[in-house]
């Protein structure tokens, strides 16, 4: 008998390698759809839709599956998980379209879900003003020293730099909205023509007010918006762009036996709640950070590096931020082998088409990257 030889394609371009075994050139593009598959993941649907999606993924040679009670209807909802290539799970969208119980509009949250969303990653460096930062604290805390290092970033390659006069590593205390501007506003003013974008690091309303009423910044909340309850209204006000991180606690406690049902939906469903938050508050420009290090154990970071497309669901630009954090697992070692480590890591995140890495060594990511671009023809 024959032995056959069979491999996984695995290649983005699949369209290249339809072409290759000898399919007519013309039609390729039409059928890779065909061949893309997607895991869609919707939730809190009630047992009706359920059961109607359910029938319909069936009926078109697609799956979907739920909760075993959705059938009998003993349950009031429940989540499913629709998988199928990317051209029938069109099709199960556009026969949505003719259902009942809302589900027309299911269509169209499947429908973006198909769409690429592609990225170019930016780095935005790191400059702290603290002098207890983890990885710094104290290195820029002089102002000369603060102007070299913002020089450095940008001729490293930074798209953005994220200037921050407040720890937030485990356990560091609150730094006063006082003390935070007497750092910030000297180095802000330095850089007012130096034509690069800057977002401040600050959980505080006070201070996020004073830096926006003087120029056009990005606000890096960790808290999410939480911190302050005034702090959505300022960006709001001035029609601000915001990094909406994910953090389980705060700095004082967030480190203390995080724990989690299910990670990535936890973090997906909390940032969810709090787009609609900055909605709501009138905020629209919007960058999503899934925290690493923010109340999670390094099993934790690992799959949030590892998972990181999933949040691109939401349709938001993600920041990751991994540089130099102890889940590396290195804690006494120097900042060459934690930027070794960090690069490692987030070589991942670029492959998964995250958009921003916040970092401190620049010049490393830069040159990889342009490495990495130049020699990726499906990045």
């Amino acid at each position: 008998m024959k032995d056959f030889l069979v491999k996984e394609i695995i290649n983005t371009d699949l369209g290249k390698e339809i072409k290759a075994i000898g399919f007519e050139k013309t039609y390729a593009a039409n059928v890779v759809d065909k061949y893309e598959y997607k895991n869609l993941k919707i939730f809190g649907l009630n047992a009706p839709q359920a059961n109607i999606l359910k029938q319909t993924a069936l009926s078109l040679g697609a799956d979907c599956a739920t909760h075993r009670e959705v059938i009998t209807g003993k349950i009031d909802s429940a989540d499913c998980i629709l998988g199928g290539s990317v051209s029938t799970l069109r099709k199960i969208a556009a026969k949505l379209e003719h259902q009942p119980f809302g589900l027309k509009f299911l269509k169209d949250a499947i429908l973006k879900q198909l769409n690429d969303y592609p990225a170019d990653t930016q780095l935005v460096g790191i400059l702290n003003l603290t002098q207890n930062s983890f990885s710094d604290g104290g290195l820029y805390y002089d102002l000369d020293a603060a102007k070299e290092k913002f020089l450095s970033l940008i001729k490293d390659g930074a798209d953005i730099i994220d200037i921050g006069a407040e720890s937030t590593k485990p356990f560091a205390e609150a730094v006063s909205a006082e003390l935070q501007l007497e750092k910030l506003m000297p180095i802000l003013d330095f850089a007012r023509d130096k034509n690069i974008k800057i977002s401040v690091d600050t959980r505080s309303a006070e201070v996020a007010e004073e830096v926006l009423s003087h120029g056009n910044y990005i606000i890096n909340d960790v808290s999410g918006l939480d911190y302050d309850e005034k702090m959505a209204g300022v960006i709001a006000k001035h029609n601000a762009t915001v990094i909406i991180q994910h953090s389980k606690g705060t700095p004082e406690t967030m480190q203390l036996s995080p724990i989690y049902e299910n990670l990535m939906d936890e973090i997906f469903l909390s940032l969810s709640d709090k787009i609609k938050k900055a909605h709501t508050a009138g905020i629209e420009n919007i960058i999503l950070d899934p925290g690493i290090g923010f109340g999670k154990t390094q099993a934790h970071n690992i799959e949030i590096i590892k998972r990181i497309a999933e949040l691109k669901s939401l349709r938001y630009p993600v920041m990751l931020g991994t540089s130099r954090k102890s889940f590396l697992g290195v804690p006494n070692e120097d900042n060459a082998l934690k930027d070794s480590l960090t690069l490692a890591y987030n070589s991942l995140a670029i492959q998964s088409g995250v958009d921003f890495l916040r970092v401190h060594n620049v010049k490393l990511h830069r040159a990889f990257l342009n490495s990495f671009q130049q020699n990726s023809p499906n990045y």
